[in-house]
């Protein structure tokens, strides 16, 4: 049959990301309370096409994930990027793992017990390079928290304007370094105003509304809180932090963001 993809173009135009995206996938991932967890990722492939090629070959991305099924996992993500380098023959390749991670929490007075989703990701990408293939590596981990505003507080006769909040923490660490995504997560919740839960009592709204109410934090204040924890880890080459209020008053998010350290 015809490979059309690999027939010629001649617009000399190379693309530097071709592949899939949003193919859910099951995966593995560590767990620091029960050794592994497994969850389903929405899993994005690319790589570089040369600007004399039509095309690429997308089953291949989805061929290679079967070859490690059973097996993807924050360990395996640099096997799979060198089985893509090697399969289309390129000079990049780039996979996208993004998952909801799972922590079992305990309220903080009734001790109720329930499971709370965390937005998390690792991004990674291999360039071929002499002397072996340079693995770069992300660790996301995405937190919903509660903000309570210092200005609302300051100056309103009675209480303050809170927002639901989104602190997003992107590491890179040295290498064969290992950060657990509930570190991140610990340090995201400790910079806002209180943590959120997926099942409270009375006892503990009440407990956890009058903690975010004498903890007010800006977007701005979670960010350098999260940035000064993150730059006295040894581990940690590279970092960025995001926090993002929905405001429960005003028609528009509070962003702020925080970043440092090595690129790559």
């Amino acid at each position: 049959m015809q490979d059309v993809q690999n027939s010629y173009d001649d617009r000399n135009i190379p693309i530097q990301k071709v592949g899939i995206r949003k193919l859910q996938y099951p995966i593995t991932v560590l767990d620091r309370r029960n050794r592994s967890q497994h969850t389903t990722a929405s899993v994005h492939m690319y790589v570089d096409l040369p600007h004399q090629f039509k095309g690429t070959h997308m089953s291949r991305f989805v061929e290679i994930l079967n070859e490690h099924h059973g097996r993807i996992s924050l360990a395996e993500i640099s096997d799979i990027l060198d089985a893509m380098l090697d399969r289309f023959e390129c000079e990049t390749a780039h996979l996208d793992l993004r998952f909801p991670y799972f922590i079992e929490k305990t309220a903080t007075v009734s001790g109720e017990k329930s499971l709370m989703n965390y937005e998390c990701a690792f991004i990674a990408s291999s360039t071929s390079a002499e002397g072996g293939n340079r693995l770069d590596l992300v660790v996301e981990a995405g937190v919903p928290v509660t903000m309570v505003c210092p200005c609302s507080k300051e100056i309103s006769d009675r209480g303050a304007h809170n927002q639901r909040s989104i602190i997003t923490i992107r590491v890179r660490t040295r290498h064969k370094e290992f950060i657990w995504l509930e570190e991140l997560i610990d340090i995201a919740e400790s910079s806002a105003s209180a943590p959120v839960f997926s099942l409270l009592k009375r006892e503990d709204e009440k407990d956890l509304t009058e903690k975010a109410y004498d903890a007010p934090r800006f977007a701005e204040d979670a960010v350098r809180a999260v940035a000064s924890l993150l730059g006295k880890d040894s581990r940690i080459v590279w970092y960025q932090v995001e926090s993002e209020n929905q405001e429960s008053i005003h028609n528009h998010n509070a962003y702020a963001l925080v970043e440092s350290g090595t690129v790559s």
